[in-house]
């Protein structure tokens, strides 16, 4: 096991980083305020881990409460969010009892925003399942539930008191998750870890084959690099921003297309090869950068051209995105790989020239 530590003074938290950490429940127990938990997890993970961890809580005299929520970006929504509620307060549940949300990224999210939220704030631990999660969504406090109009606008900023990353939980990850979370491992190295990037192009079909090794790395190195970025900013005024790259593109892929249609990282993905091709445009990249990030996004399985959506459906969509500011449209964009910034150069016509790139064409 490997522990890093995000290190935000009083609400500092470690990182557990290892295999077989789901049957360690000792490594829980000095984060609990009381002996009853309550478990946040879906009916795809549940089936696979859900018992393992309950029945490791129970044996050591903690009082259990499972909530199952149903599957899926579609389902990150208010009605959603109130089975949580409804079983905290039909269990009686306190200020003092914790949360542990117990999957990828959406239960992850909507734990921590439900934690965030009853009785005005309650501890939660995060037990993250997925690639993606292990990677990025489980570290940082980010929480929030999407609406009709835009992913993640309905949110708070709640950090956990605990990530937990079992890495055996990976092996039950379906092909296409694991690409995903590629989109955000690869993430790091374009915007601020060259030298990880770098491994990640030599490394790239080890951790597609699951390695441990590989993958135990490529999660580690991910997290350090979120928890840097974390510390120096937590509620992204400035650098922490930068972890959005291709997030507005994405985001707007994921809410025009019907959330659930296409995969966080495959957005992402897709998002990032639009950024690139804006920084070309701009002069700040050259052609031979673009192509090598493509290359790797192909490498890993990943799409590097969007799906059928009009530029001006993306232009609408964008509108509504956190980086908005003043009515000014600030975007993730590269200086040079491994190195990006947070910039509102881009003209209209050239945003929209950069999405038309990457579109399907006919």
């Amino acid at each position: 096991m490997e522990t890093l530590n995000v290190a935000l003074d009083e609400r500092a938290y470690p990182i557990r980083i290892g295999r077989g950490l789901l049957d360690q429940c000792e490594l829980i127990l000095p984060y609990l305020r009381q002996k009853k938990v309550a478990i946040v997890s879906n009916t795809t993970v549940a089936p696979l881990y859900l018992g393992k961890l309950s029945a490791s809580l129970r044996d050591a005299g903690i009082d259990v409460i499972e909530i199952v929520l149903p599957d899926g970006e579609k389902y990150k929504d208010w009605q959603t969010l109130n089975l949580i509620f409804d079983t905290l307060l039909e269990r009686h549940c306190e200020r003092s009892t914790t949360l542990i949300a117990l999957g990828g990224g959406v239960v992850g999210d909507m734990t921590g925003f439900a934690a965030a939220c009853y009785q005005r704030g309650m501890p939660f631990i995060q037990v993250p399942t997925t690639l993606l999660s292990q990677v990025d969504s489980s570290v940082g406090g980010k929480t929030a539930i999407n609406h009709p109009r835009g992913k993640n606008m309905i949110g708070a900023f709640y950090q956990p008191k605990l990530v937990l990353a079992d890495t055996d939980t990976l092996n039950t990850l379906p092909d296409r998750e694991l690409r995903a979370g590629l989109a955000e491992v690869i993430k790091y190295g374009l915007i601020r870890d060259l030298p990880f990037l770098e491994w990640i192009e030599l490394n790239l079909e080890r951790v597609l084959a699951r390695e441990p090794d590989a993958l135990a790395y490529a999660i580690h190195r991910s997290c350090q690099n979120k928890a840097e970025v974390v510390v120096a900013d937590e509620h992204e005024n400035g650098e922490r921003a930068l972890l959005n790259l291709g997030h507005t593109f994405g985001h707007a892929i994921e809410t025009g297309m019907g959330y659930g249609e296409w995969l966080h990282g495959e957005a992402i993905a897709v998002g990032s090869m639009m950024a690139a091709e804006l920084s070309c445009q701009l002069g700040w990249i050259d052609r031979a950068a673009v192509d090598r990030v493509e290359k790797l996004f192909v490498r890993a399985g990943l799409p590097v051209v969007g799906p059928l959506l009009v530029v001006e459906r993306y232009v609408e969509l964008m509108q509504h995105d956190k980086k908005v500011q003043d009515g000014k449209l600030r975007l993730i964009l590269f200086r040079q790989i491994g190195q990006a910034v947070v910039s509102d150069a881009a003209s209209a016509s050239q945003i929209a020239h950069a999405i038309s790139v990457r579109s399907p064409h006919v």
